[in-house]
């Protein structure tokens, strides 16, 4: 947990097929958050958060699809949570 309340956990399971699940913890008062998958060239794949959260653990899944609904390739992705004080990054890696 960061001094400003964030928290990025890792995704479970790790390695994923065909789903995983990522969990970040938001202070109280709620904040403005953003998750989105990367992949190892730094494209973004998929926004999974875009908007406000209440405090508390936020869970959320990701099934291996890009923003347009197409199947990723196998390989390490990188999740990145982002708010106005807090930024924290963690690998993944999706096995078919």
């Amino acid at each position: 947990r960061s001094e400003y309340g964030f928290a990025l956990r890792q995704n479970r399971p790790n390695p994923f097929n065909p789903v995983t699940s990522i969990s970040f913890e938001v202070p109280a008062g709620g904040a403005d958050v953003r998750l989105r998958v990367y992949d190892v060239s730094g494209r973004l794949v998929r926004t999974l958060v875009n908007g406000h959260r209440p405090s508390g653990t936020s869970s959320v899944t990701w099934n291996g699809d890009n923003d347009q609904g197409q199947r990723v390739a196998s390989g390490t992705y990188y999740y990145k949570l982002e708010t106005p004080s807090y930024t924290d990054v963690k690998k993944m890696v999706l096995l078919k």
